[in-house]
């Protein structure tokens, strides 16, 4: 039997250690390579050696996002994905035999994304590329489904509607959420943020952090923070700042300049 060959590409070398050690301890007979956390780096390696079996691959490397990675090297390799994202934001990512690992790594959950290569990989080798395909397809373009358009409002008195169109974004305060409107109108929604995430249409919202929802026309400008991360600046603006965090930055980013 052939020796499985494993890539971990992470920006973060400490990581990248933890996570090699975790890997050796469940599966000493891998041969495991780490790389560099750039896109650069990562591609040049692909360029030069064949792809491994199996790849952990961050998300957010230091010179961009993993999504350019696979663009440029097409690797033809299993890709389990790591990341800090919440799971809702990275459900986007998981596509038939790809699978992702949600930072700090668990080595329970680690061994479940490795049981799961070992179960298909031996059974769709071919499937791997279709994979990346549809990866990169679900992330860069807009899903067939029907989206909410307008929302009924309860007044004190009556109901009224709003449309989505006139939302600029929504948030959430003491576990009641808020669609505020481009007039500086706030109303009162009886959805949760994650249940409302899935009604609206990602082309237009994007969910920034576990407090807001923005649309797209209320983003004014991008300003950096520490530690990587970002304030939003919002049209209305909010009473308190809106932050994203570093790995979600470069996914705006690319959000935005559809």
């Amino acid at each position: 039997m052939n020796k499985i060959k494993a890539v971990i590409i992470e920006d973060e070398f400490p990581a990248a250690r933890l996570l090699n050690r975790m890997i050796q301890k469940v599966r000493p007979e891998w041969e495991i390579t780490v790389l560099p956390g750039t896109i650069e780096g990562a591609v040049s390696w692909f360029k030069e050696n064949p792809h491994p079996d199996i790849i952990f691959l961050d998300i957010q490397l230091n010179d961009g996002i993993s999504f350019l990675f696979i663009e440029q090297a097409q690797p033809k390799s299993m890709i389990v994905f790591t990341t800090a994202y919440d799971e809702y934001a990275v459900r986007a990512f998981t596509v038939n035999s790809i699978d992702y690992l949600l930072k700090p790594i668990h080595e329970e959950r680690l061994l479940d994304s490795i049981c799961k290569f070992e179960r298909l990989s031996p059974s769709a080798p071919e499937s791997q590329n279709y994979n990346i395909e549809q990866l990169l397809k679900s992330f860069m373009e807009k899903k067939e489904k029907q989206y909410r358009t307008r929302f009924l409002i309860s007044g004190n008195k009556q109901c009224y509607l709003i449309q989505v169109t006139d939302i600029a974004y929504f948030y959430s305060e003491e576990k009641v959420t808020f669609a505020v409107t481009r007039d500086h109108k706030s109303h009162v929604l009886d959805f949760p943020l994650n249940k409302l995430e899935d009604q609206l249409d990602p082309q237009t919202f994007f969910r920034a952090n576990r407090q807001y929802i923005l649309s797209a026309d209320s983003i004014r400008s991008i300003q950096n923070h520490f530690n990587g991360k970002a304030v939003i600046r919002i049209e209305p603006s909010p009473q308190d700042p809106v932050y994203i965090s570093r790995d979600k930055v470069p996914l705006l980013k690319l959000w935005l300049n559809k």
